[in-house]
């Protein structure tokens, strides 16, 4: 039986993320907003997370809250996932909608081919969920 790794994720004042393991193992992250502070709190509660990894991991980074995504931010998640860590990672992003969704594209399509998770952006969670519980094995 495989044990679940634990969060190591506590709340700060000021930060907009949540995070919650979900019942596959992976991480559900929430955000609800893009400042500084919770992309900085994100980065190394990430990194760490990485540091650790050692099977097959499925993650889901709800921004739906978020109306406008910055490019430094969408960069930082593209070099997130690139790093060799994220290898075993699949990422469902889920956004408010088609446009936003459209604009990560258009920043990030050029660098997503060198991540090494299988990430993929979603406007509807249902499609996001679908797509996180095919087997693991179907990496991306």
């Amino acid at each position: 039986m495989n044990e679940i790794k634990p969060l190591n994720w506590t709340p700060k004042p000021g930060v907009g993320l949540s995070v919650v393991r979900r019942g596959d193992g992976g991480l559900t992250l929430t955000f609800t907003d893009l400042s500084d502070a919770t992309l900085s709190d994100w980065r190394e509660f990430a990194m760490e997370h990485l540091l650790g990894s050692t099977g097959r991991t499925r993650n889901l980074y709800d921004l739906r809250a978020v109306k406008e995504i910055p490019e430094k931010a969408i960069r930082a998640a593209v070099e997130a996932n690139s790093d060799p860590s994220a290898r075993n990672i699949r990422v469902a992003v889920v956004v408010a909608d088609a446009k936003v969704a459209e604009g990560i594209q258009n920043v990030a399509s050029l660098a997503l081919a060198g991540t090494a998770s299988a990430m993929k952006i979603f406007s509807d969670i249902n499609e996001a969920e679908a797509w996180l519980s095919r087997p693991l094995d179907q990496i991306p």
